[in-house]
């Protein structure tokens, strides 16, 4: 018989959190949230080991990648007090290596996701200018037929208008009026219950690589492609 998946259990505890989202339910069986985020904790660290022979990783563990499953609950209208998935993500180590790996692991809604989704004002006016200077290179990026597979199309809030320093009729206005740049890899539960599943993962994770380590470029040189670090 085939091993079963790291995620069988904390999938089952999610089920049921699903449909008891409340502090009683919840505490009565705390036992089995701590086997289940147990579990998720192996997996994260095996994504971990497996992503760090190809990019360079900060995160220090599997269990330091991993968010809390208490919600905030202060400004939300939701006041489950519960988050129904298990998520996690890796920050990529040193100035030079830029964007973030995020897992997100749900019943009928595991996915991954990577990129830039908060730019600050600064490298956001940063990465427009070189956008604005040289658009195609990140075009020839997202219209490749491997990143199309992959993500389908480059992800992130956008501008109804033109940013703030820039023409509504400039040719890279496409790019340009992006306020986030990520890509997200959707996977099906057949795969996701596969015990190898975490291959799975970081195999979507060195997909985004050309992205990262072009977006990279951008944030850690001037507009002549000297260093800025």
């Amino acid at each position: 018989m085939p091993a079963p998946s790291l995620l069988s259990r904390p999938f089952e505890f999610l089920n049921k959190l699903n449909s008891n989202n409340n502090r009683e339910w919840f505490n009565k069986n705390k036992d089995q949230y701590l086997e289940a985020h147990q579990q998720v904790i192996e997996f994260a660290e095996l994504l971990l080991m497996e992503l760090s022979k190809t990019d360079v990783i900060e995160t220090p563990t599997g269990k330091k990648s991993l968010y809390r499953i208490y919600r905030d609950v202060r400004f939300s209208k939701d006041k489950t007090p519960y988050s129904i998935y298990f998520g996690g993500g890796f920050r990529r180590a040193s100035a030079e290596r830029r964007g973030g790996y995020y897992f997100h692991l749900e019943p009928g809604n595991t996915y991954v996701g990577g990129g830039f989704w908060g730019p600050n004002s600064q490298d956001m006016m940063h990465i427009r200018k070189h956008l604005q200077q040289e658009p195609d290179m990140l075009r020839d990026i997202i219209q490749s037929k491997d990143f199309k597979q992959n993500f389908g199309s480059l992800k992130g809030e956008q501008l109804k208008r033109a940013p703030k320093g820039f023409e509504v009729d400039d040719p890279a206005i496409d790019l340009l009026r992006y306020k986030q740049y990520w890509v997200r890899h959707e996977f099906d539960m057949k795969k996701v219950m596969k015990p190898n599943f975490h291959l799975s993962i970081v195999e979507q994770f060195q997909n985004m690589r050309p992205f990262f380590d072009y977006m990279s470029e951008i944030l850690t040189t001037d507009l002549n492609g000297e260093s800025i670090l």
